[in-house]
């Protein structure tokens, strides 16, 4: 299974997937996109291409005070663009022009351009994931993203839901962040991201290397 490209990158297999499983992947996604994958320890078989393995940790709500923000601005498909130019400026994971359907987006702006944001991405039963939580350069320092989310995070109580999000290992400073709102360690994970074959090139590959999680 996996979303559609232009909502977001991810994709899901069997925990041990087969030849046929890489096979329909490959067909799902089709040639030079990207796909990414959650939670592995697998490597997958030639002639697939590892772009990059980026090891996380997944933290999960310990007691965030949830503070909805009048000031915040509620996005929506027609923000797609300058969020788009946000996430190029800012880098803060796989976003692409309809990812804002998957949830609440809030941002703030100054002189009508956007500078912060937050939003929701995944949402697995009876959770829901912080994600696309950024600040341009220039204005950080501000308190923009803890005041996006705890505006978030209000956002899916009120649903009887809990929040979740995912960091990467060396980005401290998010870590801390978070853990300061209220945030505590539920797992490491790694996020594989990988190339599906060239077309014409059989897809069903070699066995996978299991690897260290």
């Amino acid at each position: 299974m996996r979303y559609p490209a232009d909502l977001c990158p991810f994709a899901a297999l069997p925990d041990r997937p087969g030849a046929s499983d890489w096979a329909d992947l490959a067909e799902l996604a089709g040639p030079g996109s990207l796909v990414v994958l959650a939670a592995v320890d697998f490597e997958p078989p030639e002639p697939w291409t590892t772009v990059a393995r980026i090891p996380s940790v997944q933290m999960v709500d310990g007691g965030v005070a949830p503070v909805p923000d009048e000031q915040a601005e509620r996005l929506g498909p027609a923000d797609a663009q300058d969020m788009l130019s946000l996430v190029e400026r800012t880098k803060p994971g796989p976003f692409a022009i309809r990812t804002v359907e998957l949830g609440i987006y809030l941002g703030f702006r100054r002189n009508g351009e956007l500078i912060a944001m937050a939003g929701e991405r995944l949402a697995p039963p009876g959770w829901t994931e912080v994600s696309a939580v950024c600040t341009d350069p220039a204005f950080r320092g501000q308190g923009l993203a803890a005041r996006l989310v705890r505006a978030v995070v209000a956002e899916i109580r009120q649903r009887g839901r809990s929040a979740f999000l995912h960091v990467e290992t060396g980005n401290t400073a998010a870590i801390r962040l978070y853990e300061s709102l209220g945030f505590r360690l539920r797992r490491h994970t790694t996020f594989l991201v990988i190339r599906p074959p060239p077309l014409g090139v059989d897809a069903e590959g070699a066995e996978l290397a299991v690897v260290d999680p």
